[in-house]
């Protein structure tokens, strides 16, 4: 079966398909051609699907997609400049959750949005682990609590730099400046051979904390949780990853307890023009 399908009653030879190919893997052979494969394209391909989303005949598919099985672009629900801005300004980092579990169907589908993430070469590595039941989540956070004393014992740089005794000594008295007591915690992993994972892991995460306000829900980094889990053995033991596999970021995610009435200042954009 050929990697590509091209209605010929519907194409209009127009050439956008091969101008958008990011692989450069389709070609007109002659003015009167339809666009066809290069010889080793079926290797080259990136499986993004740039050629069956451009097409406005719909005329192209793909082994793993169809025109029809793609949602179409509803221009309605397109941001303009300052729509996009107050959305992204809008983001907050939730450091304060109600006390209420969020339906795994909901986390489900905000990942799945997230999954949208762009990736190199549309490798698609990041992976996915939520950490739902509160208790996990709390049991989880002691390993986090366990690491910092290690590194206070061990008199480690980090415990000047990050603030440790303060953060253990908060714990100590019944707070949770670890995981804000969210009731959940969503990591992200993939394999350690794959050299750009860590940049898809941060992506995805990005677009997860930026589309959890569109479920109701807020969401924050969650970085103490990512180092214990980056370099503290017990605790990589304890999050059960598939052999191979290290985690490249944490998300707090839960119901906002507050919320925000305005959108702070931030520092001017240092540009360099050249």
């Amino acid at each position: 079966m050929s990697l590509l399908t091209v209605d010929q009653e519907k194409c209009k030879r127009d050439g956008i398909c091969a101008e958008v190919c990011p692989a450069g893997i389709i070609e007109f052979k002659d003015k009167d051609a339809f666009p066809s494969l290069v010889d080793g394209g079926d290797e080259l391909c990136i499986r993004c699907g740039h050629c069956v989303a451009v097409c406005p005949h719909g005329a192209m598919s793909h082994t793993i997609m169809k025109p029809e099985d793609c949602q179409s672009v509803n221009d309605d629900w397109l941001f303009g400049p300052e729509q996009v801005e107050h959305f992204l300004r809008y983001r907050r980092s939730i450091r304060n959750y109600k006390n209420k579990q969020v339906g795994q169907e909901i986390l489900t589908k905000l990942i799945d949005v997230a999954s949208f993430a762009p990736s190199a070469h549309n490798f698609q590595p990041v992976r996915w682990l939520v950490i739902y039941e509160k208790d996990e989540v709390q049991r989880m956070t002691e390993f986090v609590i366990d690491w910092m004393r290690y590194l206070i014992k061990e008199d480690s740089p980090f415990v000047a730099a990050l603030h440790l005794n303060r953060v253990v000594s908060s714990w100590e008295k019944g707070n949770d400046p670890i995981c804000r007591n969210a009731p959940h915690i969503i990591v992200t992993h993939a394999h350690k051979e794959v050299q750009i994972a860590p940049v898809d892991c941060t992506i995805a995460l990005t677009y997860l904390e930026l589309a959890a306000s569109s479920f109701d829900l807020g969401a924050c980094w969650a970085g103490f949780f990512h180092l214990a889990a980056t370099l503290w053995p017990p605790m990589q033991q304890e999050l059960g990853l598939p052999e191979g596999n290290v985690n490249f970021g944490a998300m707090m995610v839960g119901y906002p307890k507050f919320k925000y009435q305005r959108l702070p200042l931030r520092n001017d954009a240092e540009i360099i023009w050249r």
